[in-house]
């Protein structure tokens, strides 16, 4: 490898003293010491010309590793900073989604003439609603919204404990992982108490994010049960037969979609399975 470059070399003066020696191998009969001072000039400058044509190589070379090194600093700078944004974005994501009430947007208004306990569901029956699996509707009757409200002044917000959630362990409320003492199935409700929860319950979905498919099923469901003749039937047994249906058959839409097994369109009633329930009851 050249340290610099031979351009900016000089020939030397081969017919001078100090290179006598070298001109001494020159020198013959016919040779005189002008043409050996000569023929050593004409090598000098060959070899420098070859020299030259190395060092524009070189030149050459060195510019293109460093384009090449500069290129890849450049994509490694490039990916490195994309990482970086990945892991902020994604511990951004996990932290809204895990305290996604802070994250809540506020709309800028007076506050909403409403019944307060209408703005009262359990921590529990919400956070079912979020893991997308059964609840009883008990938690929206009057009932339950009343025995919601009235804990509010009592439990223990400091009271926490860790769950799984996503593979990563969160801390919710003591409140929000155990279920009401006096939950009421749904197939005892009564119907002024199951027209009261239904309403409620689709808002929630609604509020919570559930697919807008999923809303409307759960909708039409609820609307074909009430629709159903055993609803205003005087027959107190085909009453309670429509009561476990709507609860058995919403429990196992709910196991199916969690374990993969092929959920079903709720709102399509199964007078077959209807029927095996008049029986049973």
């Amino acid at each position: 490898r050249l340290h610099s470059d031979p351009g900016l070399l000089a020939c030397p003066d081969f017919t001078s003293e100090r290179h006598r020696p070298s001109r001494a191998p020159f020198l013959s009969v016919t040779v005189d010491d002008a043409q050996a001072a000569e023929s050593l000039r004409l090598v000098w400058v060959s070899t420098n010309e070859d020299l030259r044509i190395q060092w524009r190589q070189q030149l050459a070379e060195d510019e293109r590793l460093r384009a090449e090194q500069h290129h890849l600093a450049e994509e490694e700078a490039i990916r490195l900073q994309q990482a970086r944004q990945l892991e902020e974005d994604t511990a951004r994501a996990d932290e809204r989604k895990k305290n996604r009430f802070k994250h809540t947007n506020i709309l800028m208004r007076p506050r909403p003439d409403t019944n307060e306990d209408e703005a009262f569901v359990s921590d529990f029956a919400l956070r079912k609603i979020d893991k997308g699996q059964f609840v009883e509707l008990y938690y929206w009757t009057n009932d339950g919204l009343e025995e919601t409200l009235s804990s509010q002044t009592t439990r223990d917000d400091e009271g926490l404990i860790p769950s799984e959630q996503d593979g990563s362990t969160v801390w919710i409320s003591a409140a929000a992982s155990k279920p009401s003492k006096r939950v009421v199935p749904d197939r005892f409700l009564s119907p002024a108490d199951f027209a009261q929860a239904v309403p409620r319950i689709v808002a929630a979905l609604e509020e919570r994010d559930w697919p807008q498919q999923r809303v409307l099923m759960l909708s039409r469901f609820w609307g074909a049960i009430v629709t159903h003749r055993y609803w205003n039937s005087n027959d107190l047994v085909a009453k309670r037969a429509l009561m476990i249906y709507q609860e058995e058959q919403r429990r196992a839409w709910h196991n199916a979609v969690a374990l993969g097994t092929g959920a079903w369109d709720l709102s399509i009633i199964s007078d077959v399975i209807l029927a095996r329930l008049f029986d049973r009851v």
